[in-house]
């Protein structure tokens, strides 16, 4: 079979903050593919970067008194640390504000340029009059122009879901100052993305993409293209536009480059041809692991951009949802917003890497980590069953037969578990870990039950099967063996431990046929220790105290609250309420169907928080509701009221419950 050359990246983590679960899922996920190939003998190159431009990095390097150059080193630095002791094996990991980047977004202009696919015009933005600069989407906040939920950002409503422009927020005011922006006019450069409408919808439908992000991209290209604005005003920290004074790429148009410039600064240091990979008859293959919310940018832009400017597009994307931990979205006040450097400073990166394995499963579903699932799975199925082979084994080949293997191997069981390496290897390429990790644990599983049936511990004692106890733990020995085999994508520094113990060279696809007969293997010392549940609380207490302490950052840059009279206040009909029944609306992203109970009538509302809650969660549940709110129609019914719900920088939701004594109905005063 012919060896395929691979270039993998992941998502570019952004230069503003520490690597989280969230990133780490993403990496880890990438890594374990990334490592199957280069298992089974592919050729396969993992470049990734900092996503290091944006208006969010360059305020954040002005509040802490340093350049933007310095901000991004030093998180690259510690981004580079961390990946590296959860054992990602980039070989490659980069910054977008690179030399490489810079040549290539400037190639790439020029060339939409040159074939006409670049606009100029007149656009209005919201403009803060205090800090003189334009305000990005983010840094807008305001009265939402359908349900009138406030502080809601600048292009979408977190209650109703509505999608805007953020020159239709009610109210609108700077997150930076707190000032009234205004409207002001600027030029900016448009990418004809509207153009590419026929490429992207036979492209999108190639089998590229998951059929889950296919379908949903359907609904943006039927809903119309919109041309793409790649610029920015100045202050901006990026690289500026050629002959554009003043005028910034925008983050998104340089930030997919950075894959391009990080595999040419590969290229530069190993003497590789980097148009053998990104040409547009090149027979390598490009694959990109994003999370979902930036699915769009990856498949309609990125592939757009590209096929302009006449080089190959990606082979495929694997996208994937989001982490949550014990159902929640990962949360700060709960203490599971937990940093990569927070977690190795209790736990072993490999307990994480299997979990995670054990889990995903190569859809775009969001993965729930259960942190006494956690425990419970580690403990059992590597601590429990794989290490339990070897260490059962291993005593009886040093104690009773000076470390030698036996000559003669019950080729039954190994040879079966051998001939399963096809299916494994076919659920690693398709990035269905989970089915993996299943396959490999029901070996175990295979193995364990036969050093039971075989009980060589009993055996051992009669002097006649001195030999037969030698060969059932030698094919114990063979049998955690391809085990570790099959799992060294996934937990290579244990996999290095038992080559060790093995006193094999390299523990890869290719030497799975190899089976251990007539040969010496080391004295057996422990490769894994069970994960203490002190640990974990460790973990969560740590974040919680990291989270309390940025809060008091926070506190000291809040906007002065706007008071309002006391008879704007009286107005509200604030009612206690029972929740009798939720329903999901599939349709919906973040909105759930609530029916009340107010003690004499029952209403009907929405309420945006399906990301906080289950729809059981929410069964029995006290409310507060505003009972006099105005009826609104929405999509999917009309809203008879709204529930009130507290919110942190941390975007959580938590409804407001009155004490258990209420009753429906009564009034809030």
């Amino acid at each position: 079979m012919e060896t395929r050359r691979i270039l993998v990246t992941s998502a570019l983590p952004n230069a503003n903050g520490s690597i989280h679960l969230g990133h780490l899922m993403e990496h880890i996920q990438t890594d374990i593919w990334v490592r199957f190939q280069r298992s089974v003998g592919n050729e396969c190159i993992y470049v990734c970067a900092d996503d290091a431009h944006g208006t969010a990095i360059m305020l954040r390097a002005d509040e802490k008194g340093i350049s933007p150059e310095t901000l991004i080193e030093e998180i690259r630095s510690e981004h580079t640390k961390d990946f590296s002791d959860f054992l990602i094996s980039h070989d490659n990991y980069y910054t977008t504000h690179s030399e490489e980047n810079k040549q290539y977004a400037n190639f790439i202009f020029e060339r939409l340029k040159a074939n006409g696919q670049i606009e100029v015009r007149s656009v209005a933005q919201l403009y803060d009059p205090q800090k003189k600069m334009f305000l990005a989407d983010r840094f807008i906040v305001g009265i939402c122009p359908r349900c009138k939920a406030n502080d809601q950002y600048g292009d979408n409503c977190e209650n109703c879901g509505a999608t805007y422009d953020a020159t239709d927020l009610i109210n609108p005011r700077s997150k930076l100052s707190g000032e009234k922006p205004i409207l002001k006019e600027s030029t900016h450069f448009f990418f004809t993305l509207s153009q590419f409408d026929d490429f992207l919808r036979k492209w999108t439908k190639s089998g590229t993409l998951q059929e889950q992000i296919a379908n949903k991209l359907a609904e943006w290209l039927d809903s119309g293209l919109q041309d793409w604005d790649i610029s920015r005003d100045a202050p901006y920290f990026g690289f500026e536009i050629p002959d554009a004074p003043g005028k910034y790429f925008y983050v998104w148009l340089d930030a997919p480059i950075g894959y391009l410039a990080s595999f040419k600064h590969y290229c530069d240091l190993k003497s590789l041809d980097f148009t053998d990979f990104w040409a547009t008859n090149s027979r390598c293959e490009v694959h990109h692991f994003i999370g979902k919310d930036i699915v769009n940018f990856h498949a309609l832009f990125w592939p757009a951009m590209l096929k302009a400017a006449d080089f190959r597009t990606p082979t495929k994307i694997h996208a994937h949802g989001f982490v949550t931990v014990n159902g929640h979205k990962m949360s700060k006040s709960r203490g599971t917003f937990i940093n990569a450097r927070t977690y190795l400073n209790h736990l072993n990166p490999e307990y994480l890497r299997y979990y995670f394995a054990a889990k995903i499963n190569g859809n775009v579903d969001d993965l729930d980590i259960s942190l006494e699932d956690f425990v419970q799975r580690v403990n059992s199925d590597l601590v429990g069953k794989v290490i339990n082979i070897a260490s059962r084994c291993a005593g009886f080949i040093n104690k009773q037969f000076d470390g030698k293997l036996s000559e003669h191997v019950s080729t039954a069981l190994v040879e079966s578990s051998i001939a399963k390496g096809k299916q494994i290897a076919s659920f690693y390429e398709a990035g269905d870990y989970s089915k993996a990790v299943r396959e490999i644990m029901s070996l175990a599983d295979q193995a364990n039950r036969y050093i039971d049936e075989q009980k060589p511990w009993i055996m051992i004692k009669e002097p006649d099967h001195r030999e037969k106890v030698q060969q059932v733990c030698s094919d114990g020995i063979n049998l955690f063996r391809i085990i570790m085999i099959y799992l060294q994508p996934v937990i290579p520094s244990l996999a290095k431990k038992a080559e060790t113990f093995l006193g094999v060279d390299e523990l890869n696809w290719t030497s799975c046929q190899n089976i251990l007969v007539d040969h010496q293997i080391n004295p057996f010392t422990p490769l894994l220790t069970r994960i203490e549940m002190t640990a974990i609380d460790a973990i969560v207490e740590t974040s919680r105290a990291e989270s309390n302490n940025a809060n008091e950052d926070v506190q000291e840059n809040k906007n002065v609250i706007e008071t309002i009279k006391y008879e704007d206040f009286a107005k509200l009909d604030l009612r206690v309420a029972r929740i009798l029944k939720a329903e999901s609306i599939p349709e919906a992203n973040k909105l759930l169907r609530l029916t009340l109970d107010l003690g004499e009538e029952q209403r009907i509302i929405f309420a945006g928080i399906k990301s906080a809650y289950t729809t059981d969660d929410l069964i029995g549940k006290l409310t507060i509701l505003v009972a006099n709110l105005e009826p609104r129609k929405m999509r999917f019914g009309i809203s008879e009221g709204m529930v009130l719900a507290a919110g942190n920088g941390d975007q959580e939701i938590f409804l407001l419950e009155p004490d258990p004594g209420a009753a429906p109905g009564m009034q809030v005063t």
